[in-house]
């Protein structure tokens, strides 16, 4: 029950720094953090919850197939088994999902290429990449309405301990080792977005 309450608190302060930046618009959005790897069990946003305010119902704790084990009164996040995906696959701690401006626009404008390089970016680094030809490569997806249709292609795109993967139309789903990393990485990946916007607007 201690990693519950610690991870809880973990999770509730990265939540209260994504809202400030509002990234929860419309209450979207869904976070997890793992508790314990066997058997798996982490912890996720609960649906429809305003997720600019702090609560006892902010966050329930799932099993690996995404079903709540104490809290039967609240409802996982829909995105639930992306996390369930990413925790089954990797080695990573916490996962973040969010929808925004920038990141439903790029997804737009590259989905028909199915992905996004970023090369010469001093933000790539984020991800390890630190050579001097290094090429950072987000994925895009489609955004398939029928959830385990939408975790099977997700799915096929982890291969590392750390990522991030962009849905068409829809936002983005990073990951890391712990929440640190993992809200390094979804910042990062916000950068670059709006730094290729910018640039395109330059461009024209």
């Amino acid at each position: 029950m201690i990693a519950v309450n610690e991870k809880w608190l973990e999770l509730a302060d990265v939540k209260d720094e994504l809202a400030v930046r509002d990234w929860f618009m419309g209450t979207s959005g869904n976070l997890a953090i793992k508790v314990a790897d066997e058997p798996l069990e982490f912890l996720v946003t609960a649906s429809g919850k305003d997720k600019k305010k702090r609560t006892d119902e902010d966050f329930l704790l799932v099993d690996g197939n995404g079903q709540p084990i104490i809290e039967r009164f609240l409802t996982p996040s829909a995105e639930t088994l992306l996390h369930c995906a990413i925790y089954k696959k990797t080695n990573a701690g916490c996962s973040l999902h969010v929808h925004t401006v920038a990141n439903n626009v790029i997804s737009e404008l590259y989905g028909d290429a199915g992905k996004i390089d970023f090369q010469g970016q001093e933000l790539i680094k984020a991800f390890g990449l630190w050579e001097e030809d290094a090429v950072l490569t987000i994925p895009i997806i489609a955004n398939h309405a029928d959830i385990p249709t939408l975790t099977r292609e997700f799915e096929s795109t982890i291969s590392a301990d750390k990522g991030a993967v962009l849905i068409r139309n829809h936002g983005i789903t990073v990951w890391g080792k712990n929440s640190f990393e993992a809200k390094k990485l979804l910042e990062a990946c916000e950068f670059l977005f709006q730094y290729q916007l910018a640039l395109q607007l330059q461009l024209k």
